[in-house]
């Protein structure tokens, strides 16, 4: 009897950890944009790629693990190998493990970004190639157009848009339907909003952010409003007087109620852009 409730006991441990296991995997996936265009999804980390005749133009690889895949995916699925490989900028939770594509791959980013990425020993390979306001790449007749947006969430972050496919990529400082991560860690203010603004004013209909679901122009709009909302509130209370619980209780941001992480995240963004109003005060 002992002998088999001890079986037992290692069983239910087995499954225990064979589930503990499970739950541990990445969720990795690709979908198809417009195209020869593609999104990559690592968890709650996306990028894309272009697929063109002579090779793939590839955007930012999130971590060595999540490249190391999707490395054997091209080759599996189109028997092809990055040439390009571009950052968005310079933040390790997007652009690590870019060192897996070095050996086939030119890497491309922001010249802000590289300094920071070496200056701080970021896990990743250094840009080989950079620029400061525009930069177009063409591979196998297909191109991505580069732009710097200014200092936003950081200070070298640029999109890219596939003009052919219509698509806009972009990461971090946009999101569709979701408040910003949030205390806005390392964000510009009001450079995330003249960001937003140069963004709405470019040629594309889908929007691919590097989180949350995909979208369209019309969400970066309702998103540059958020944040023109939520800094014009924080700052209107700053300069009548209320303290930052005061701001909390009274800036209710009613109208993106409907918007995923509102109860969790409206109270962190206020601190957070509250934090930078001050931090901007000071250095005056």
């Amino acid at each position: 009897m002992k002998r088999s409730i001890c079986m037992a006991l290692a069983g239910l441990v087995g499954l225990t950890l064979a589930s503990g296991a499970s739950a541990a995997e990445p969720k990795r996936v690709i979908s198809k944009i417009a195209g020869d265009l593609y999104r990559f999804q690592n968890n709650f980390h996306a990028s894309v790629f272009l697929v063109t005749p002579d090779g793939v133009i590839a955007t930012d690889p999130i971590n060595a693990e999540a490249a190391k895949w999707l490395k054997g995916e091209l080759k599996k699925r189109f028997d092809k190998e990055v040439r390009y490989l571009i950052y968005s900028h310079d933040h390790s939770d997007h652009i690590s493990g870019g060192e897996v594509f070095a050996d086939t791959a030119t890497v491309i980013a922001h010249e802000n970004a590289k300094a920071t990425i070496m200056g701080e020993g970021r896990p990743t390979a250094v840009p080989a190639v950079t620029f400061s306001d525009s930069m177009t790449i063409e591979l196998g007749g297909k191109k991505v157009d580069l732009t710097y947006v200014g200092p936003s969430h950081s200070d070298n972050m640029i999109v890219m848009n596939f003009p052919d496919e219509r698509t806009l990529f972009a990461v971090d400082f946009v999101s569709v339907n979701r408040l910003p991560y949030k205390t806005l860690s390392d964000s510009y203010f009001p450079g995330m909003i003249k960001a937003l603004n140069k963004v709405e004013a470019m040629d594309f209909d889908i929007l691919a952010p590097g989180h949350g679901s995909m979208g369209n122009r019309s969400d970066v709009t309702a998103h540059r409003e958020y944040v023109e909302d939520l800094y014009n509130g924080v700052l209107a209370g700053l300069r009548s007087g209320k303290n930052l619980e005061d701001i909390k209780t009274s800036l209710t941001l009613e109208k993106y109620k409907g918007w995923s992480q509102h109860d969790k995240w409206r109270t962190l963004n206020i601190e957070g852009v509250h934090a930078r109003i001050g931090m901007h005060r000071r250095a005056k």
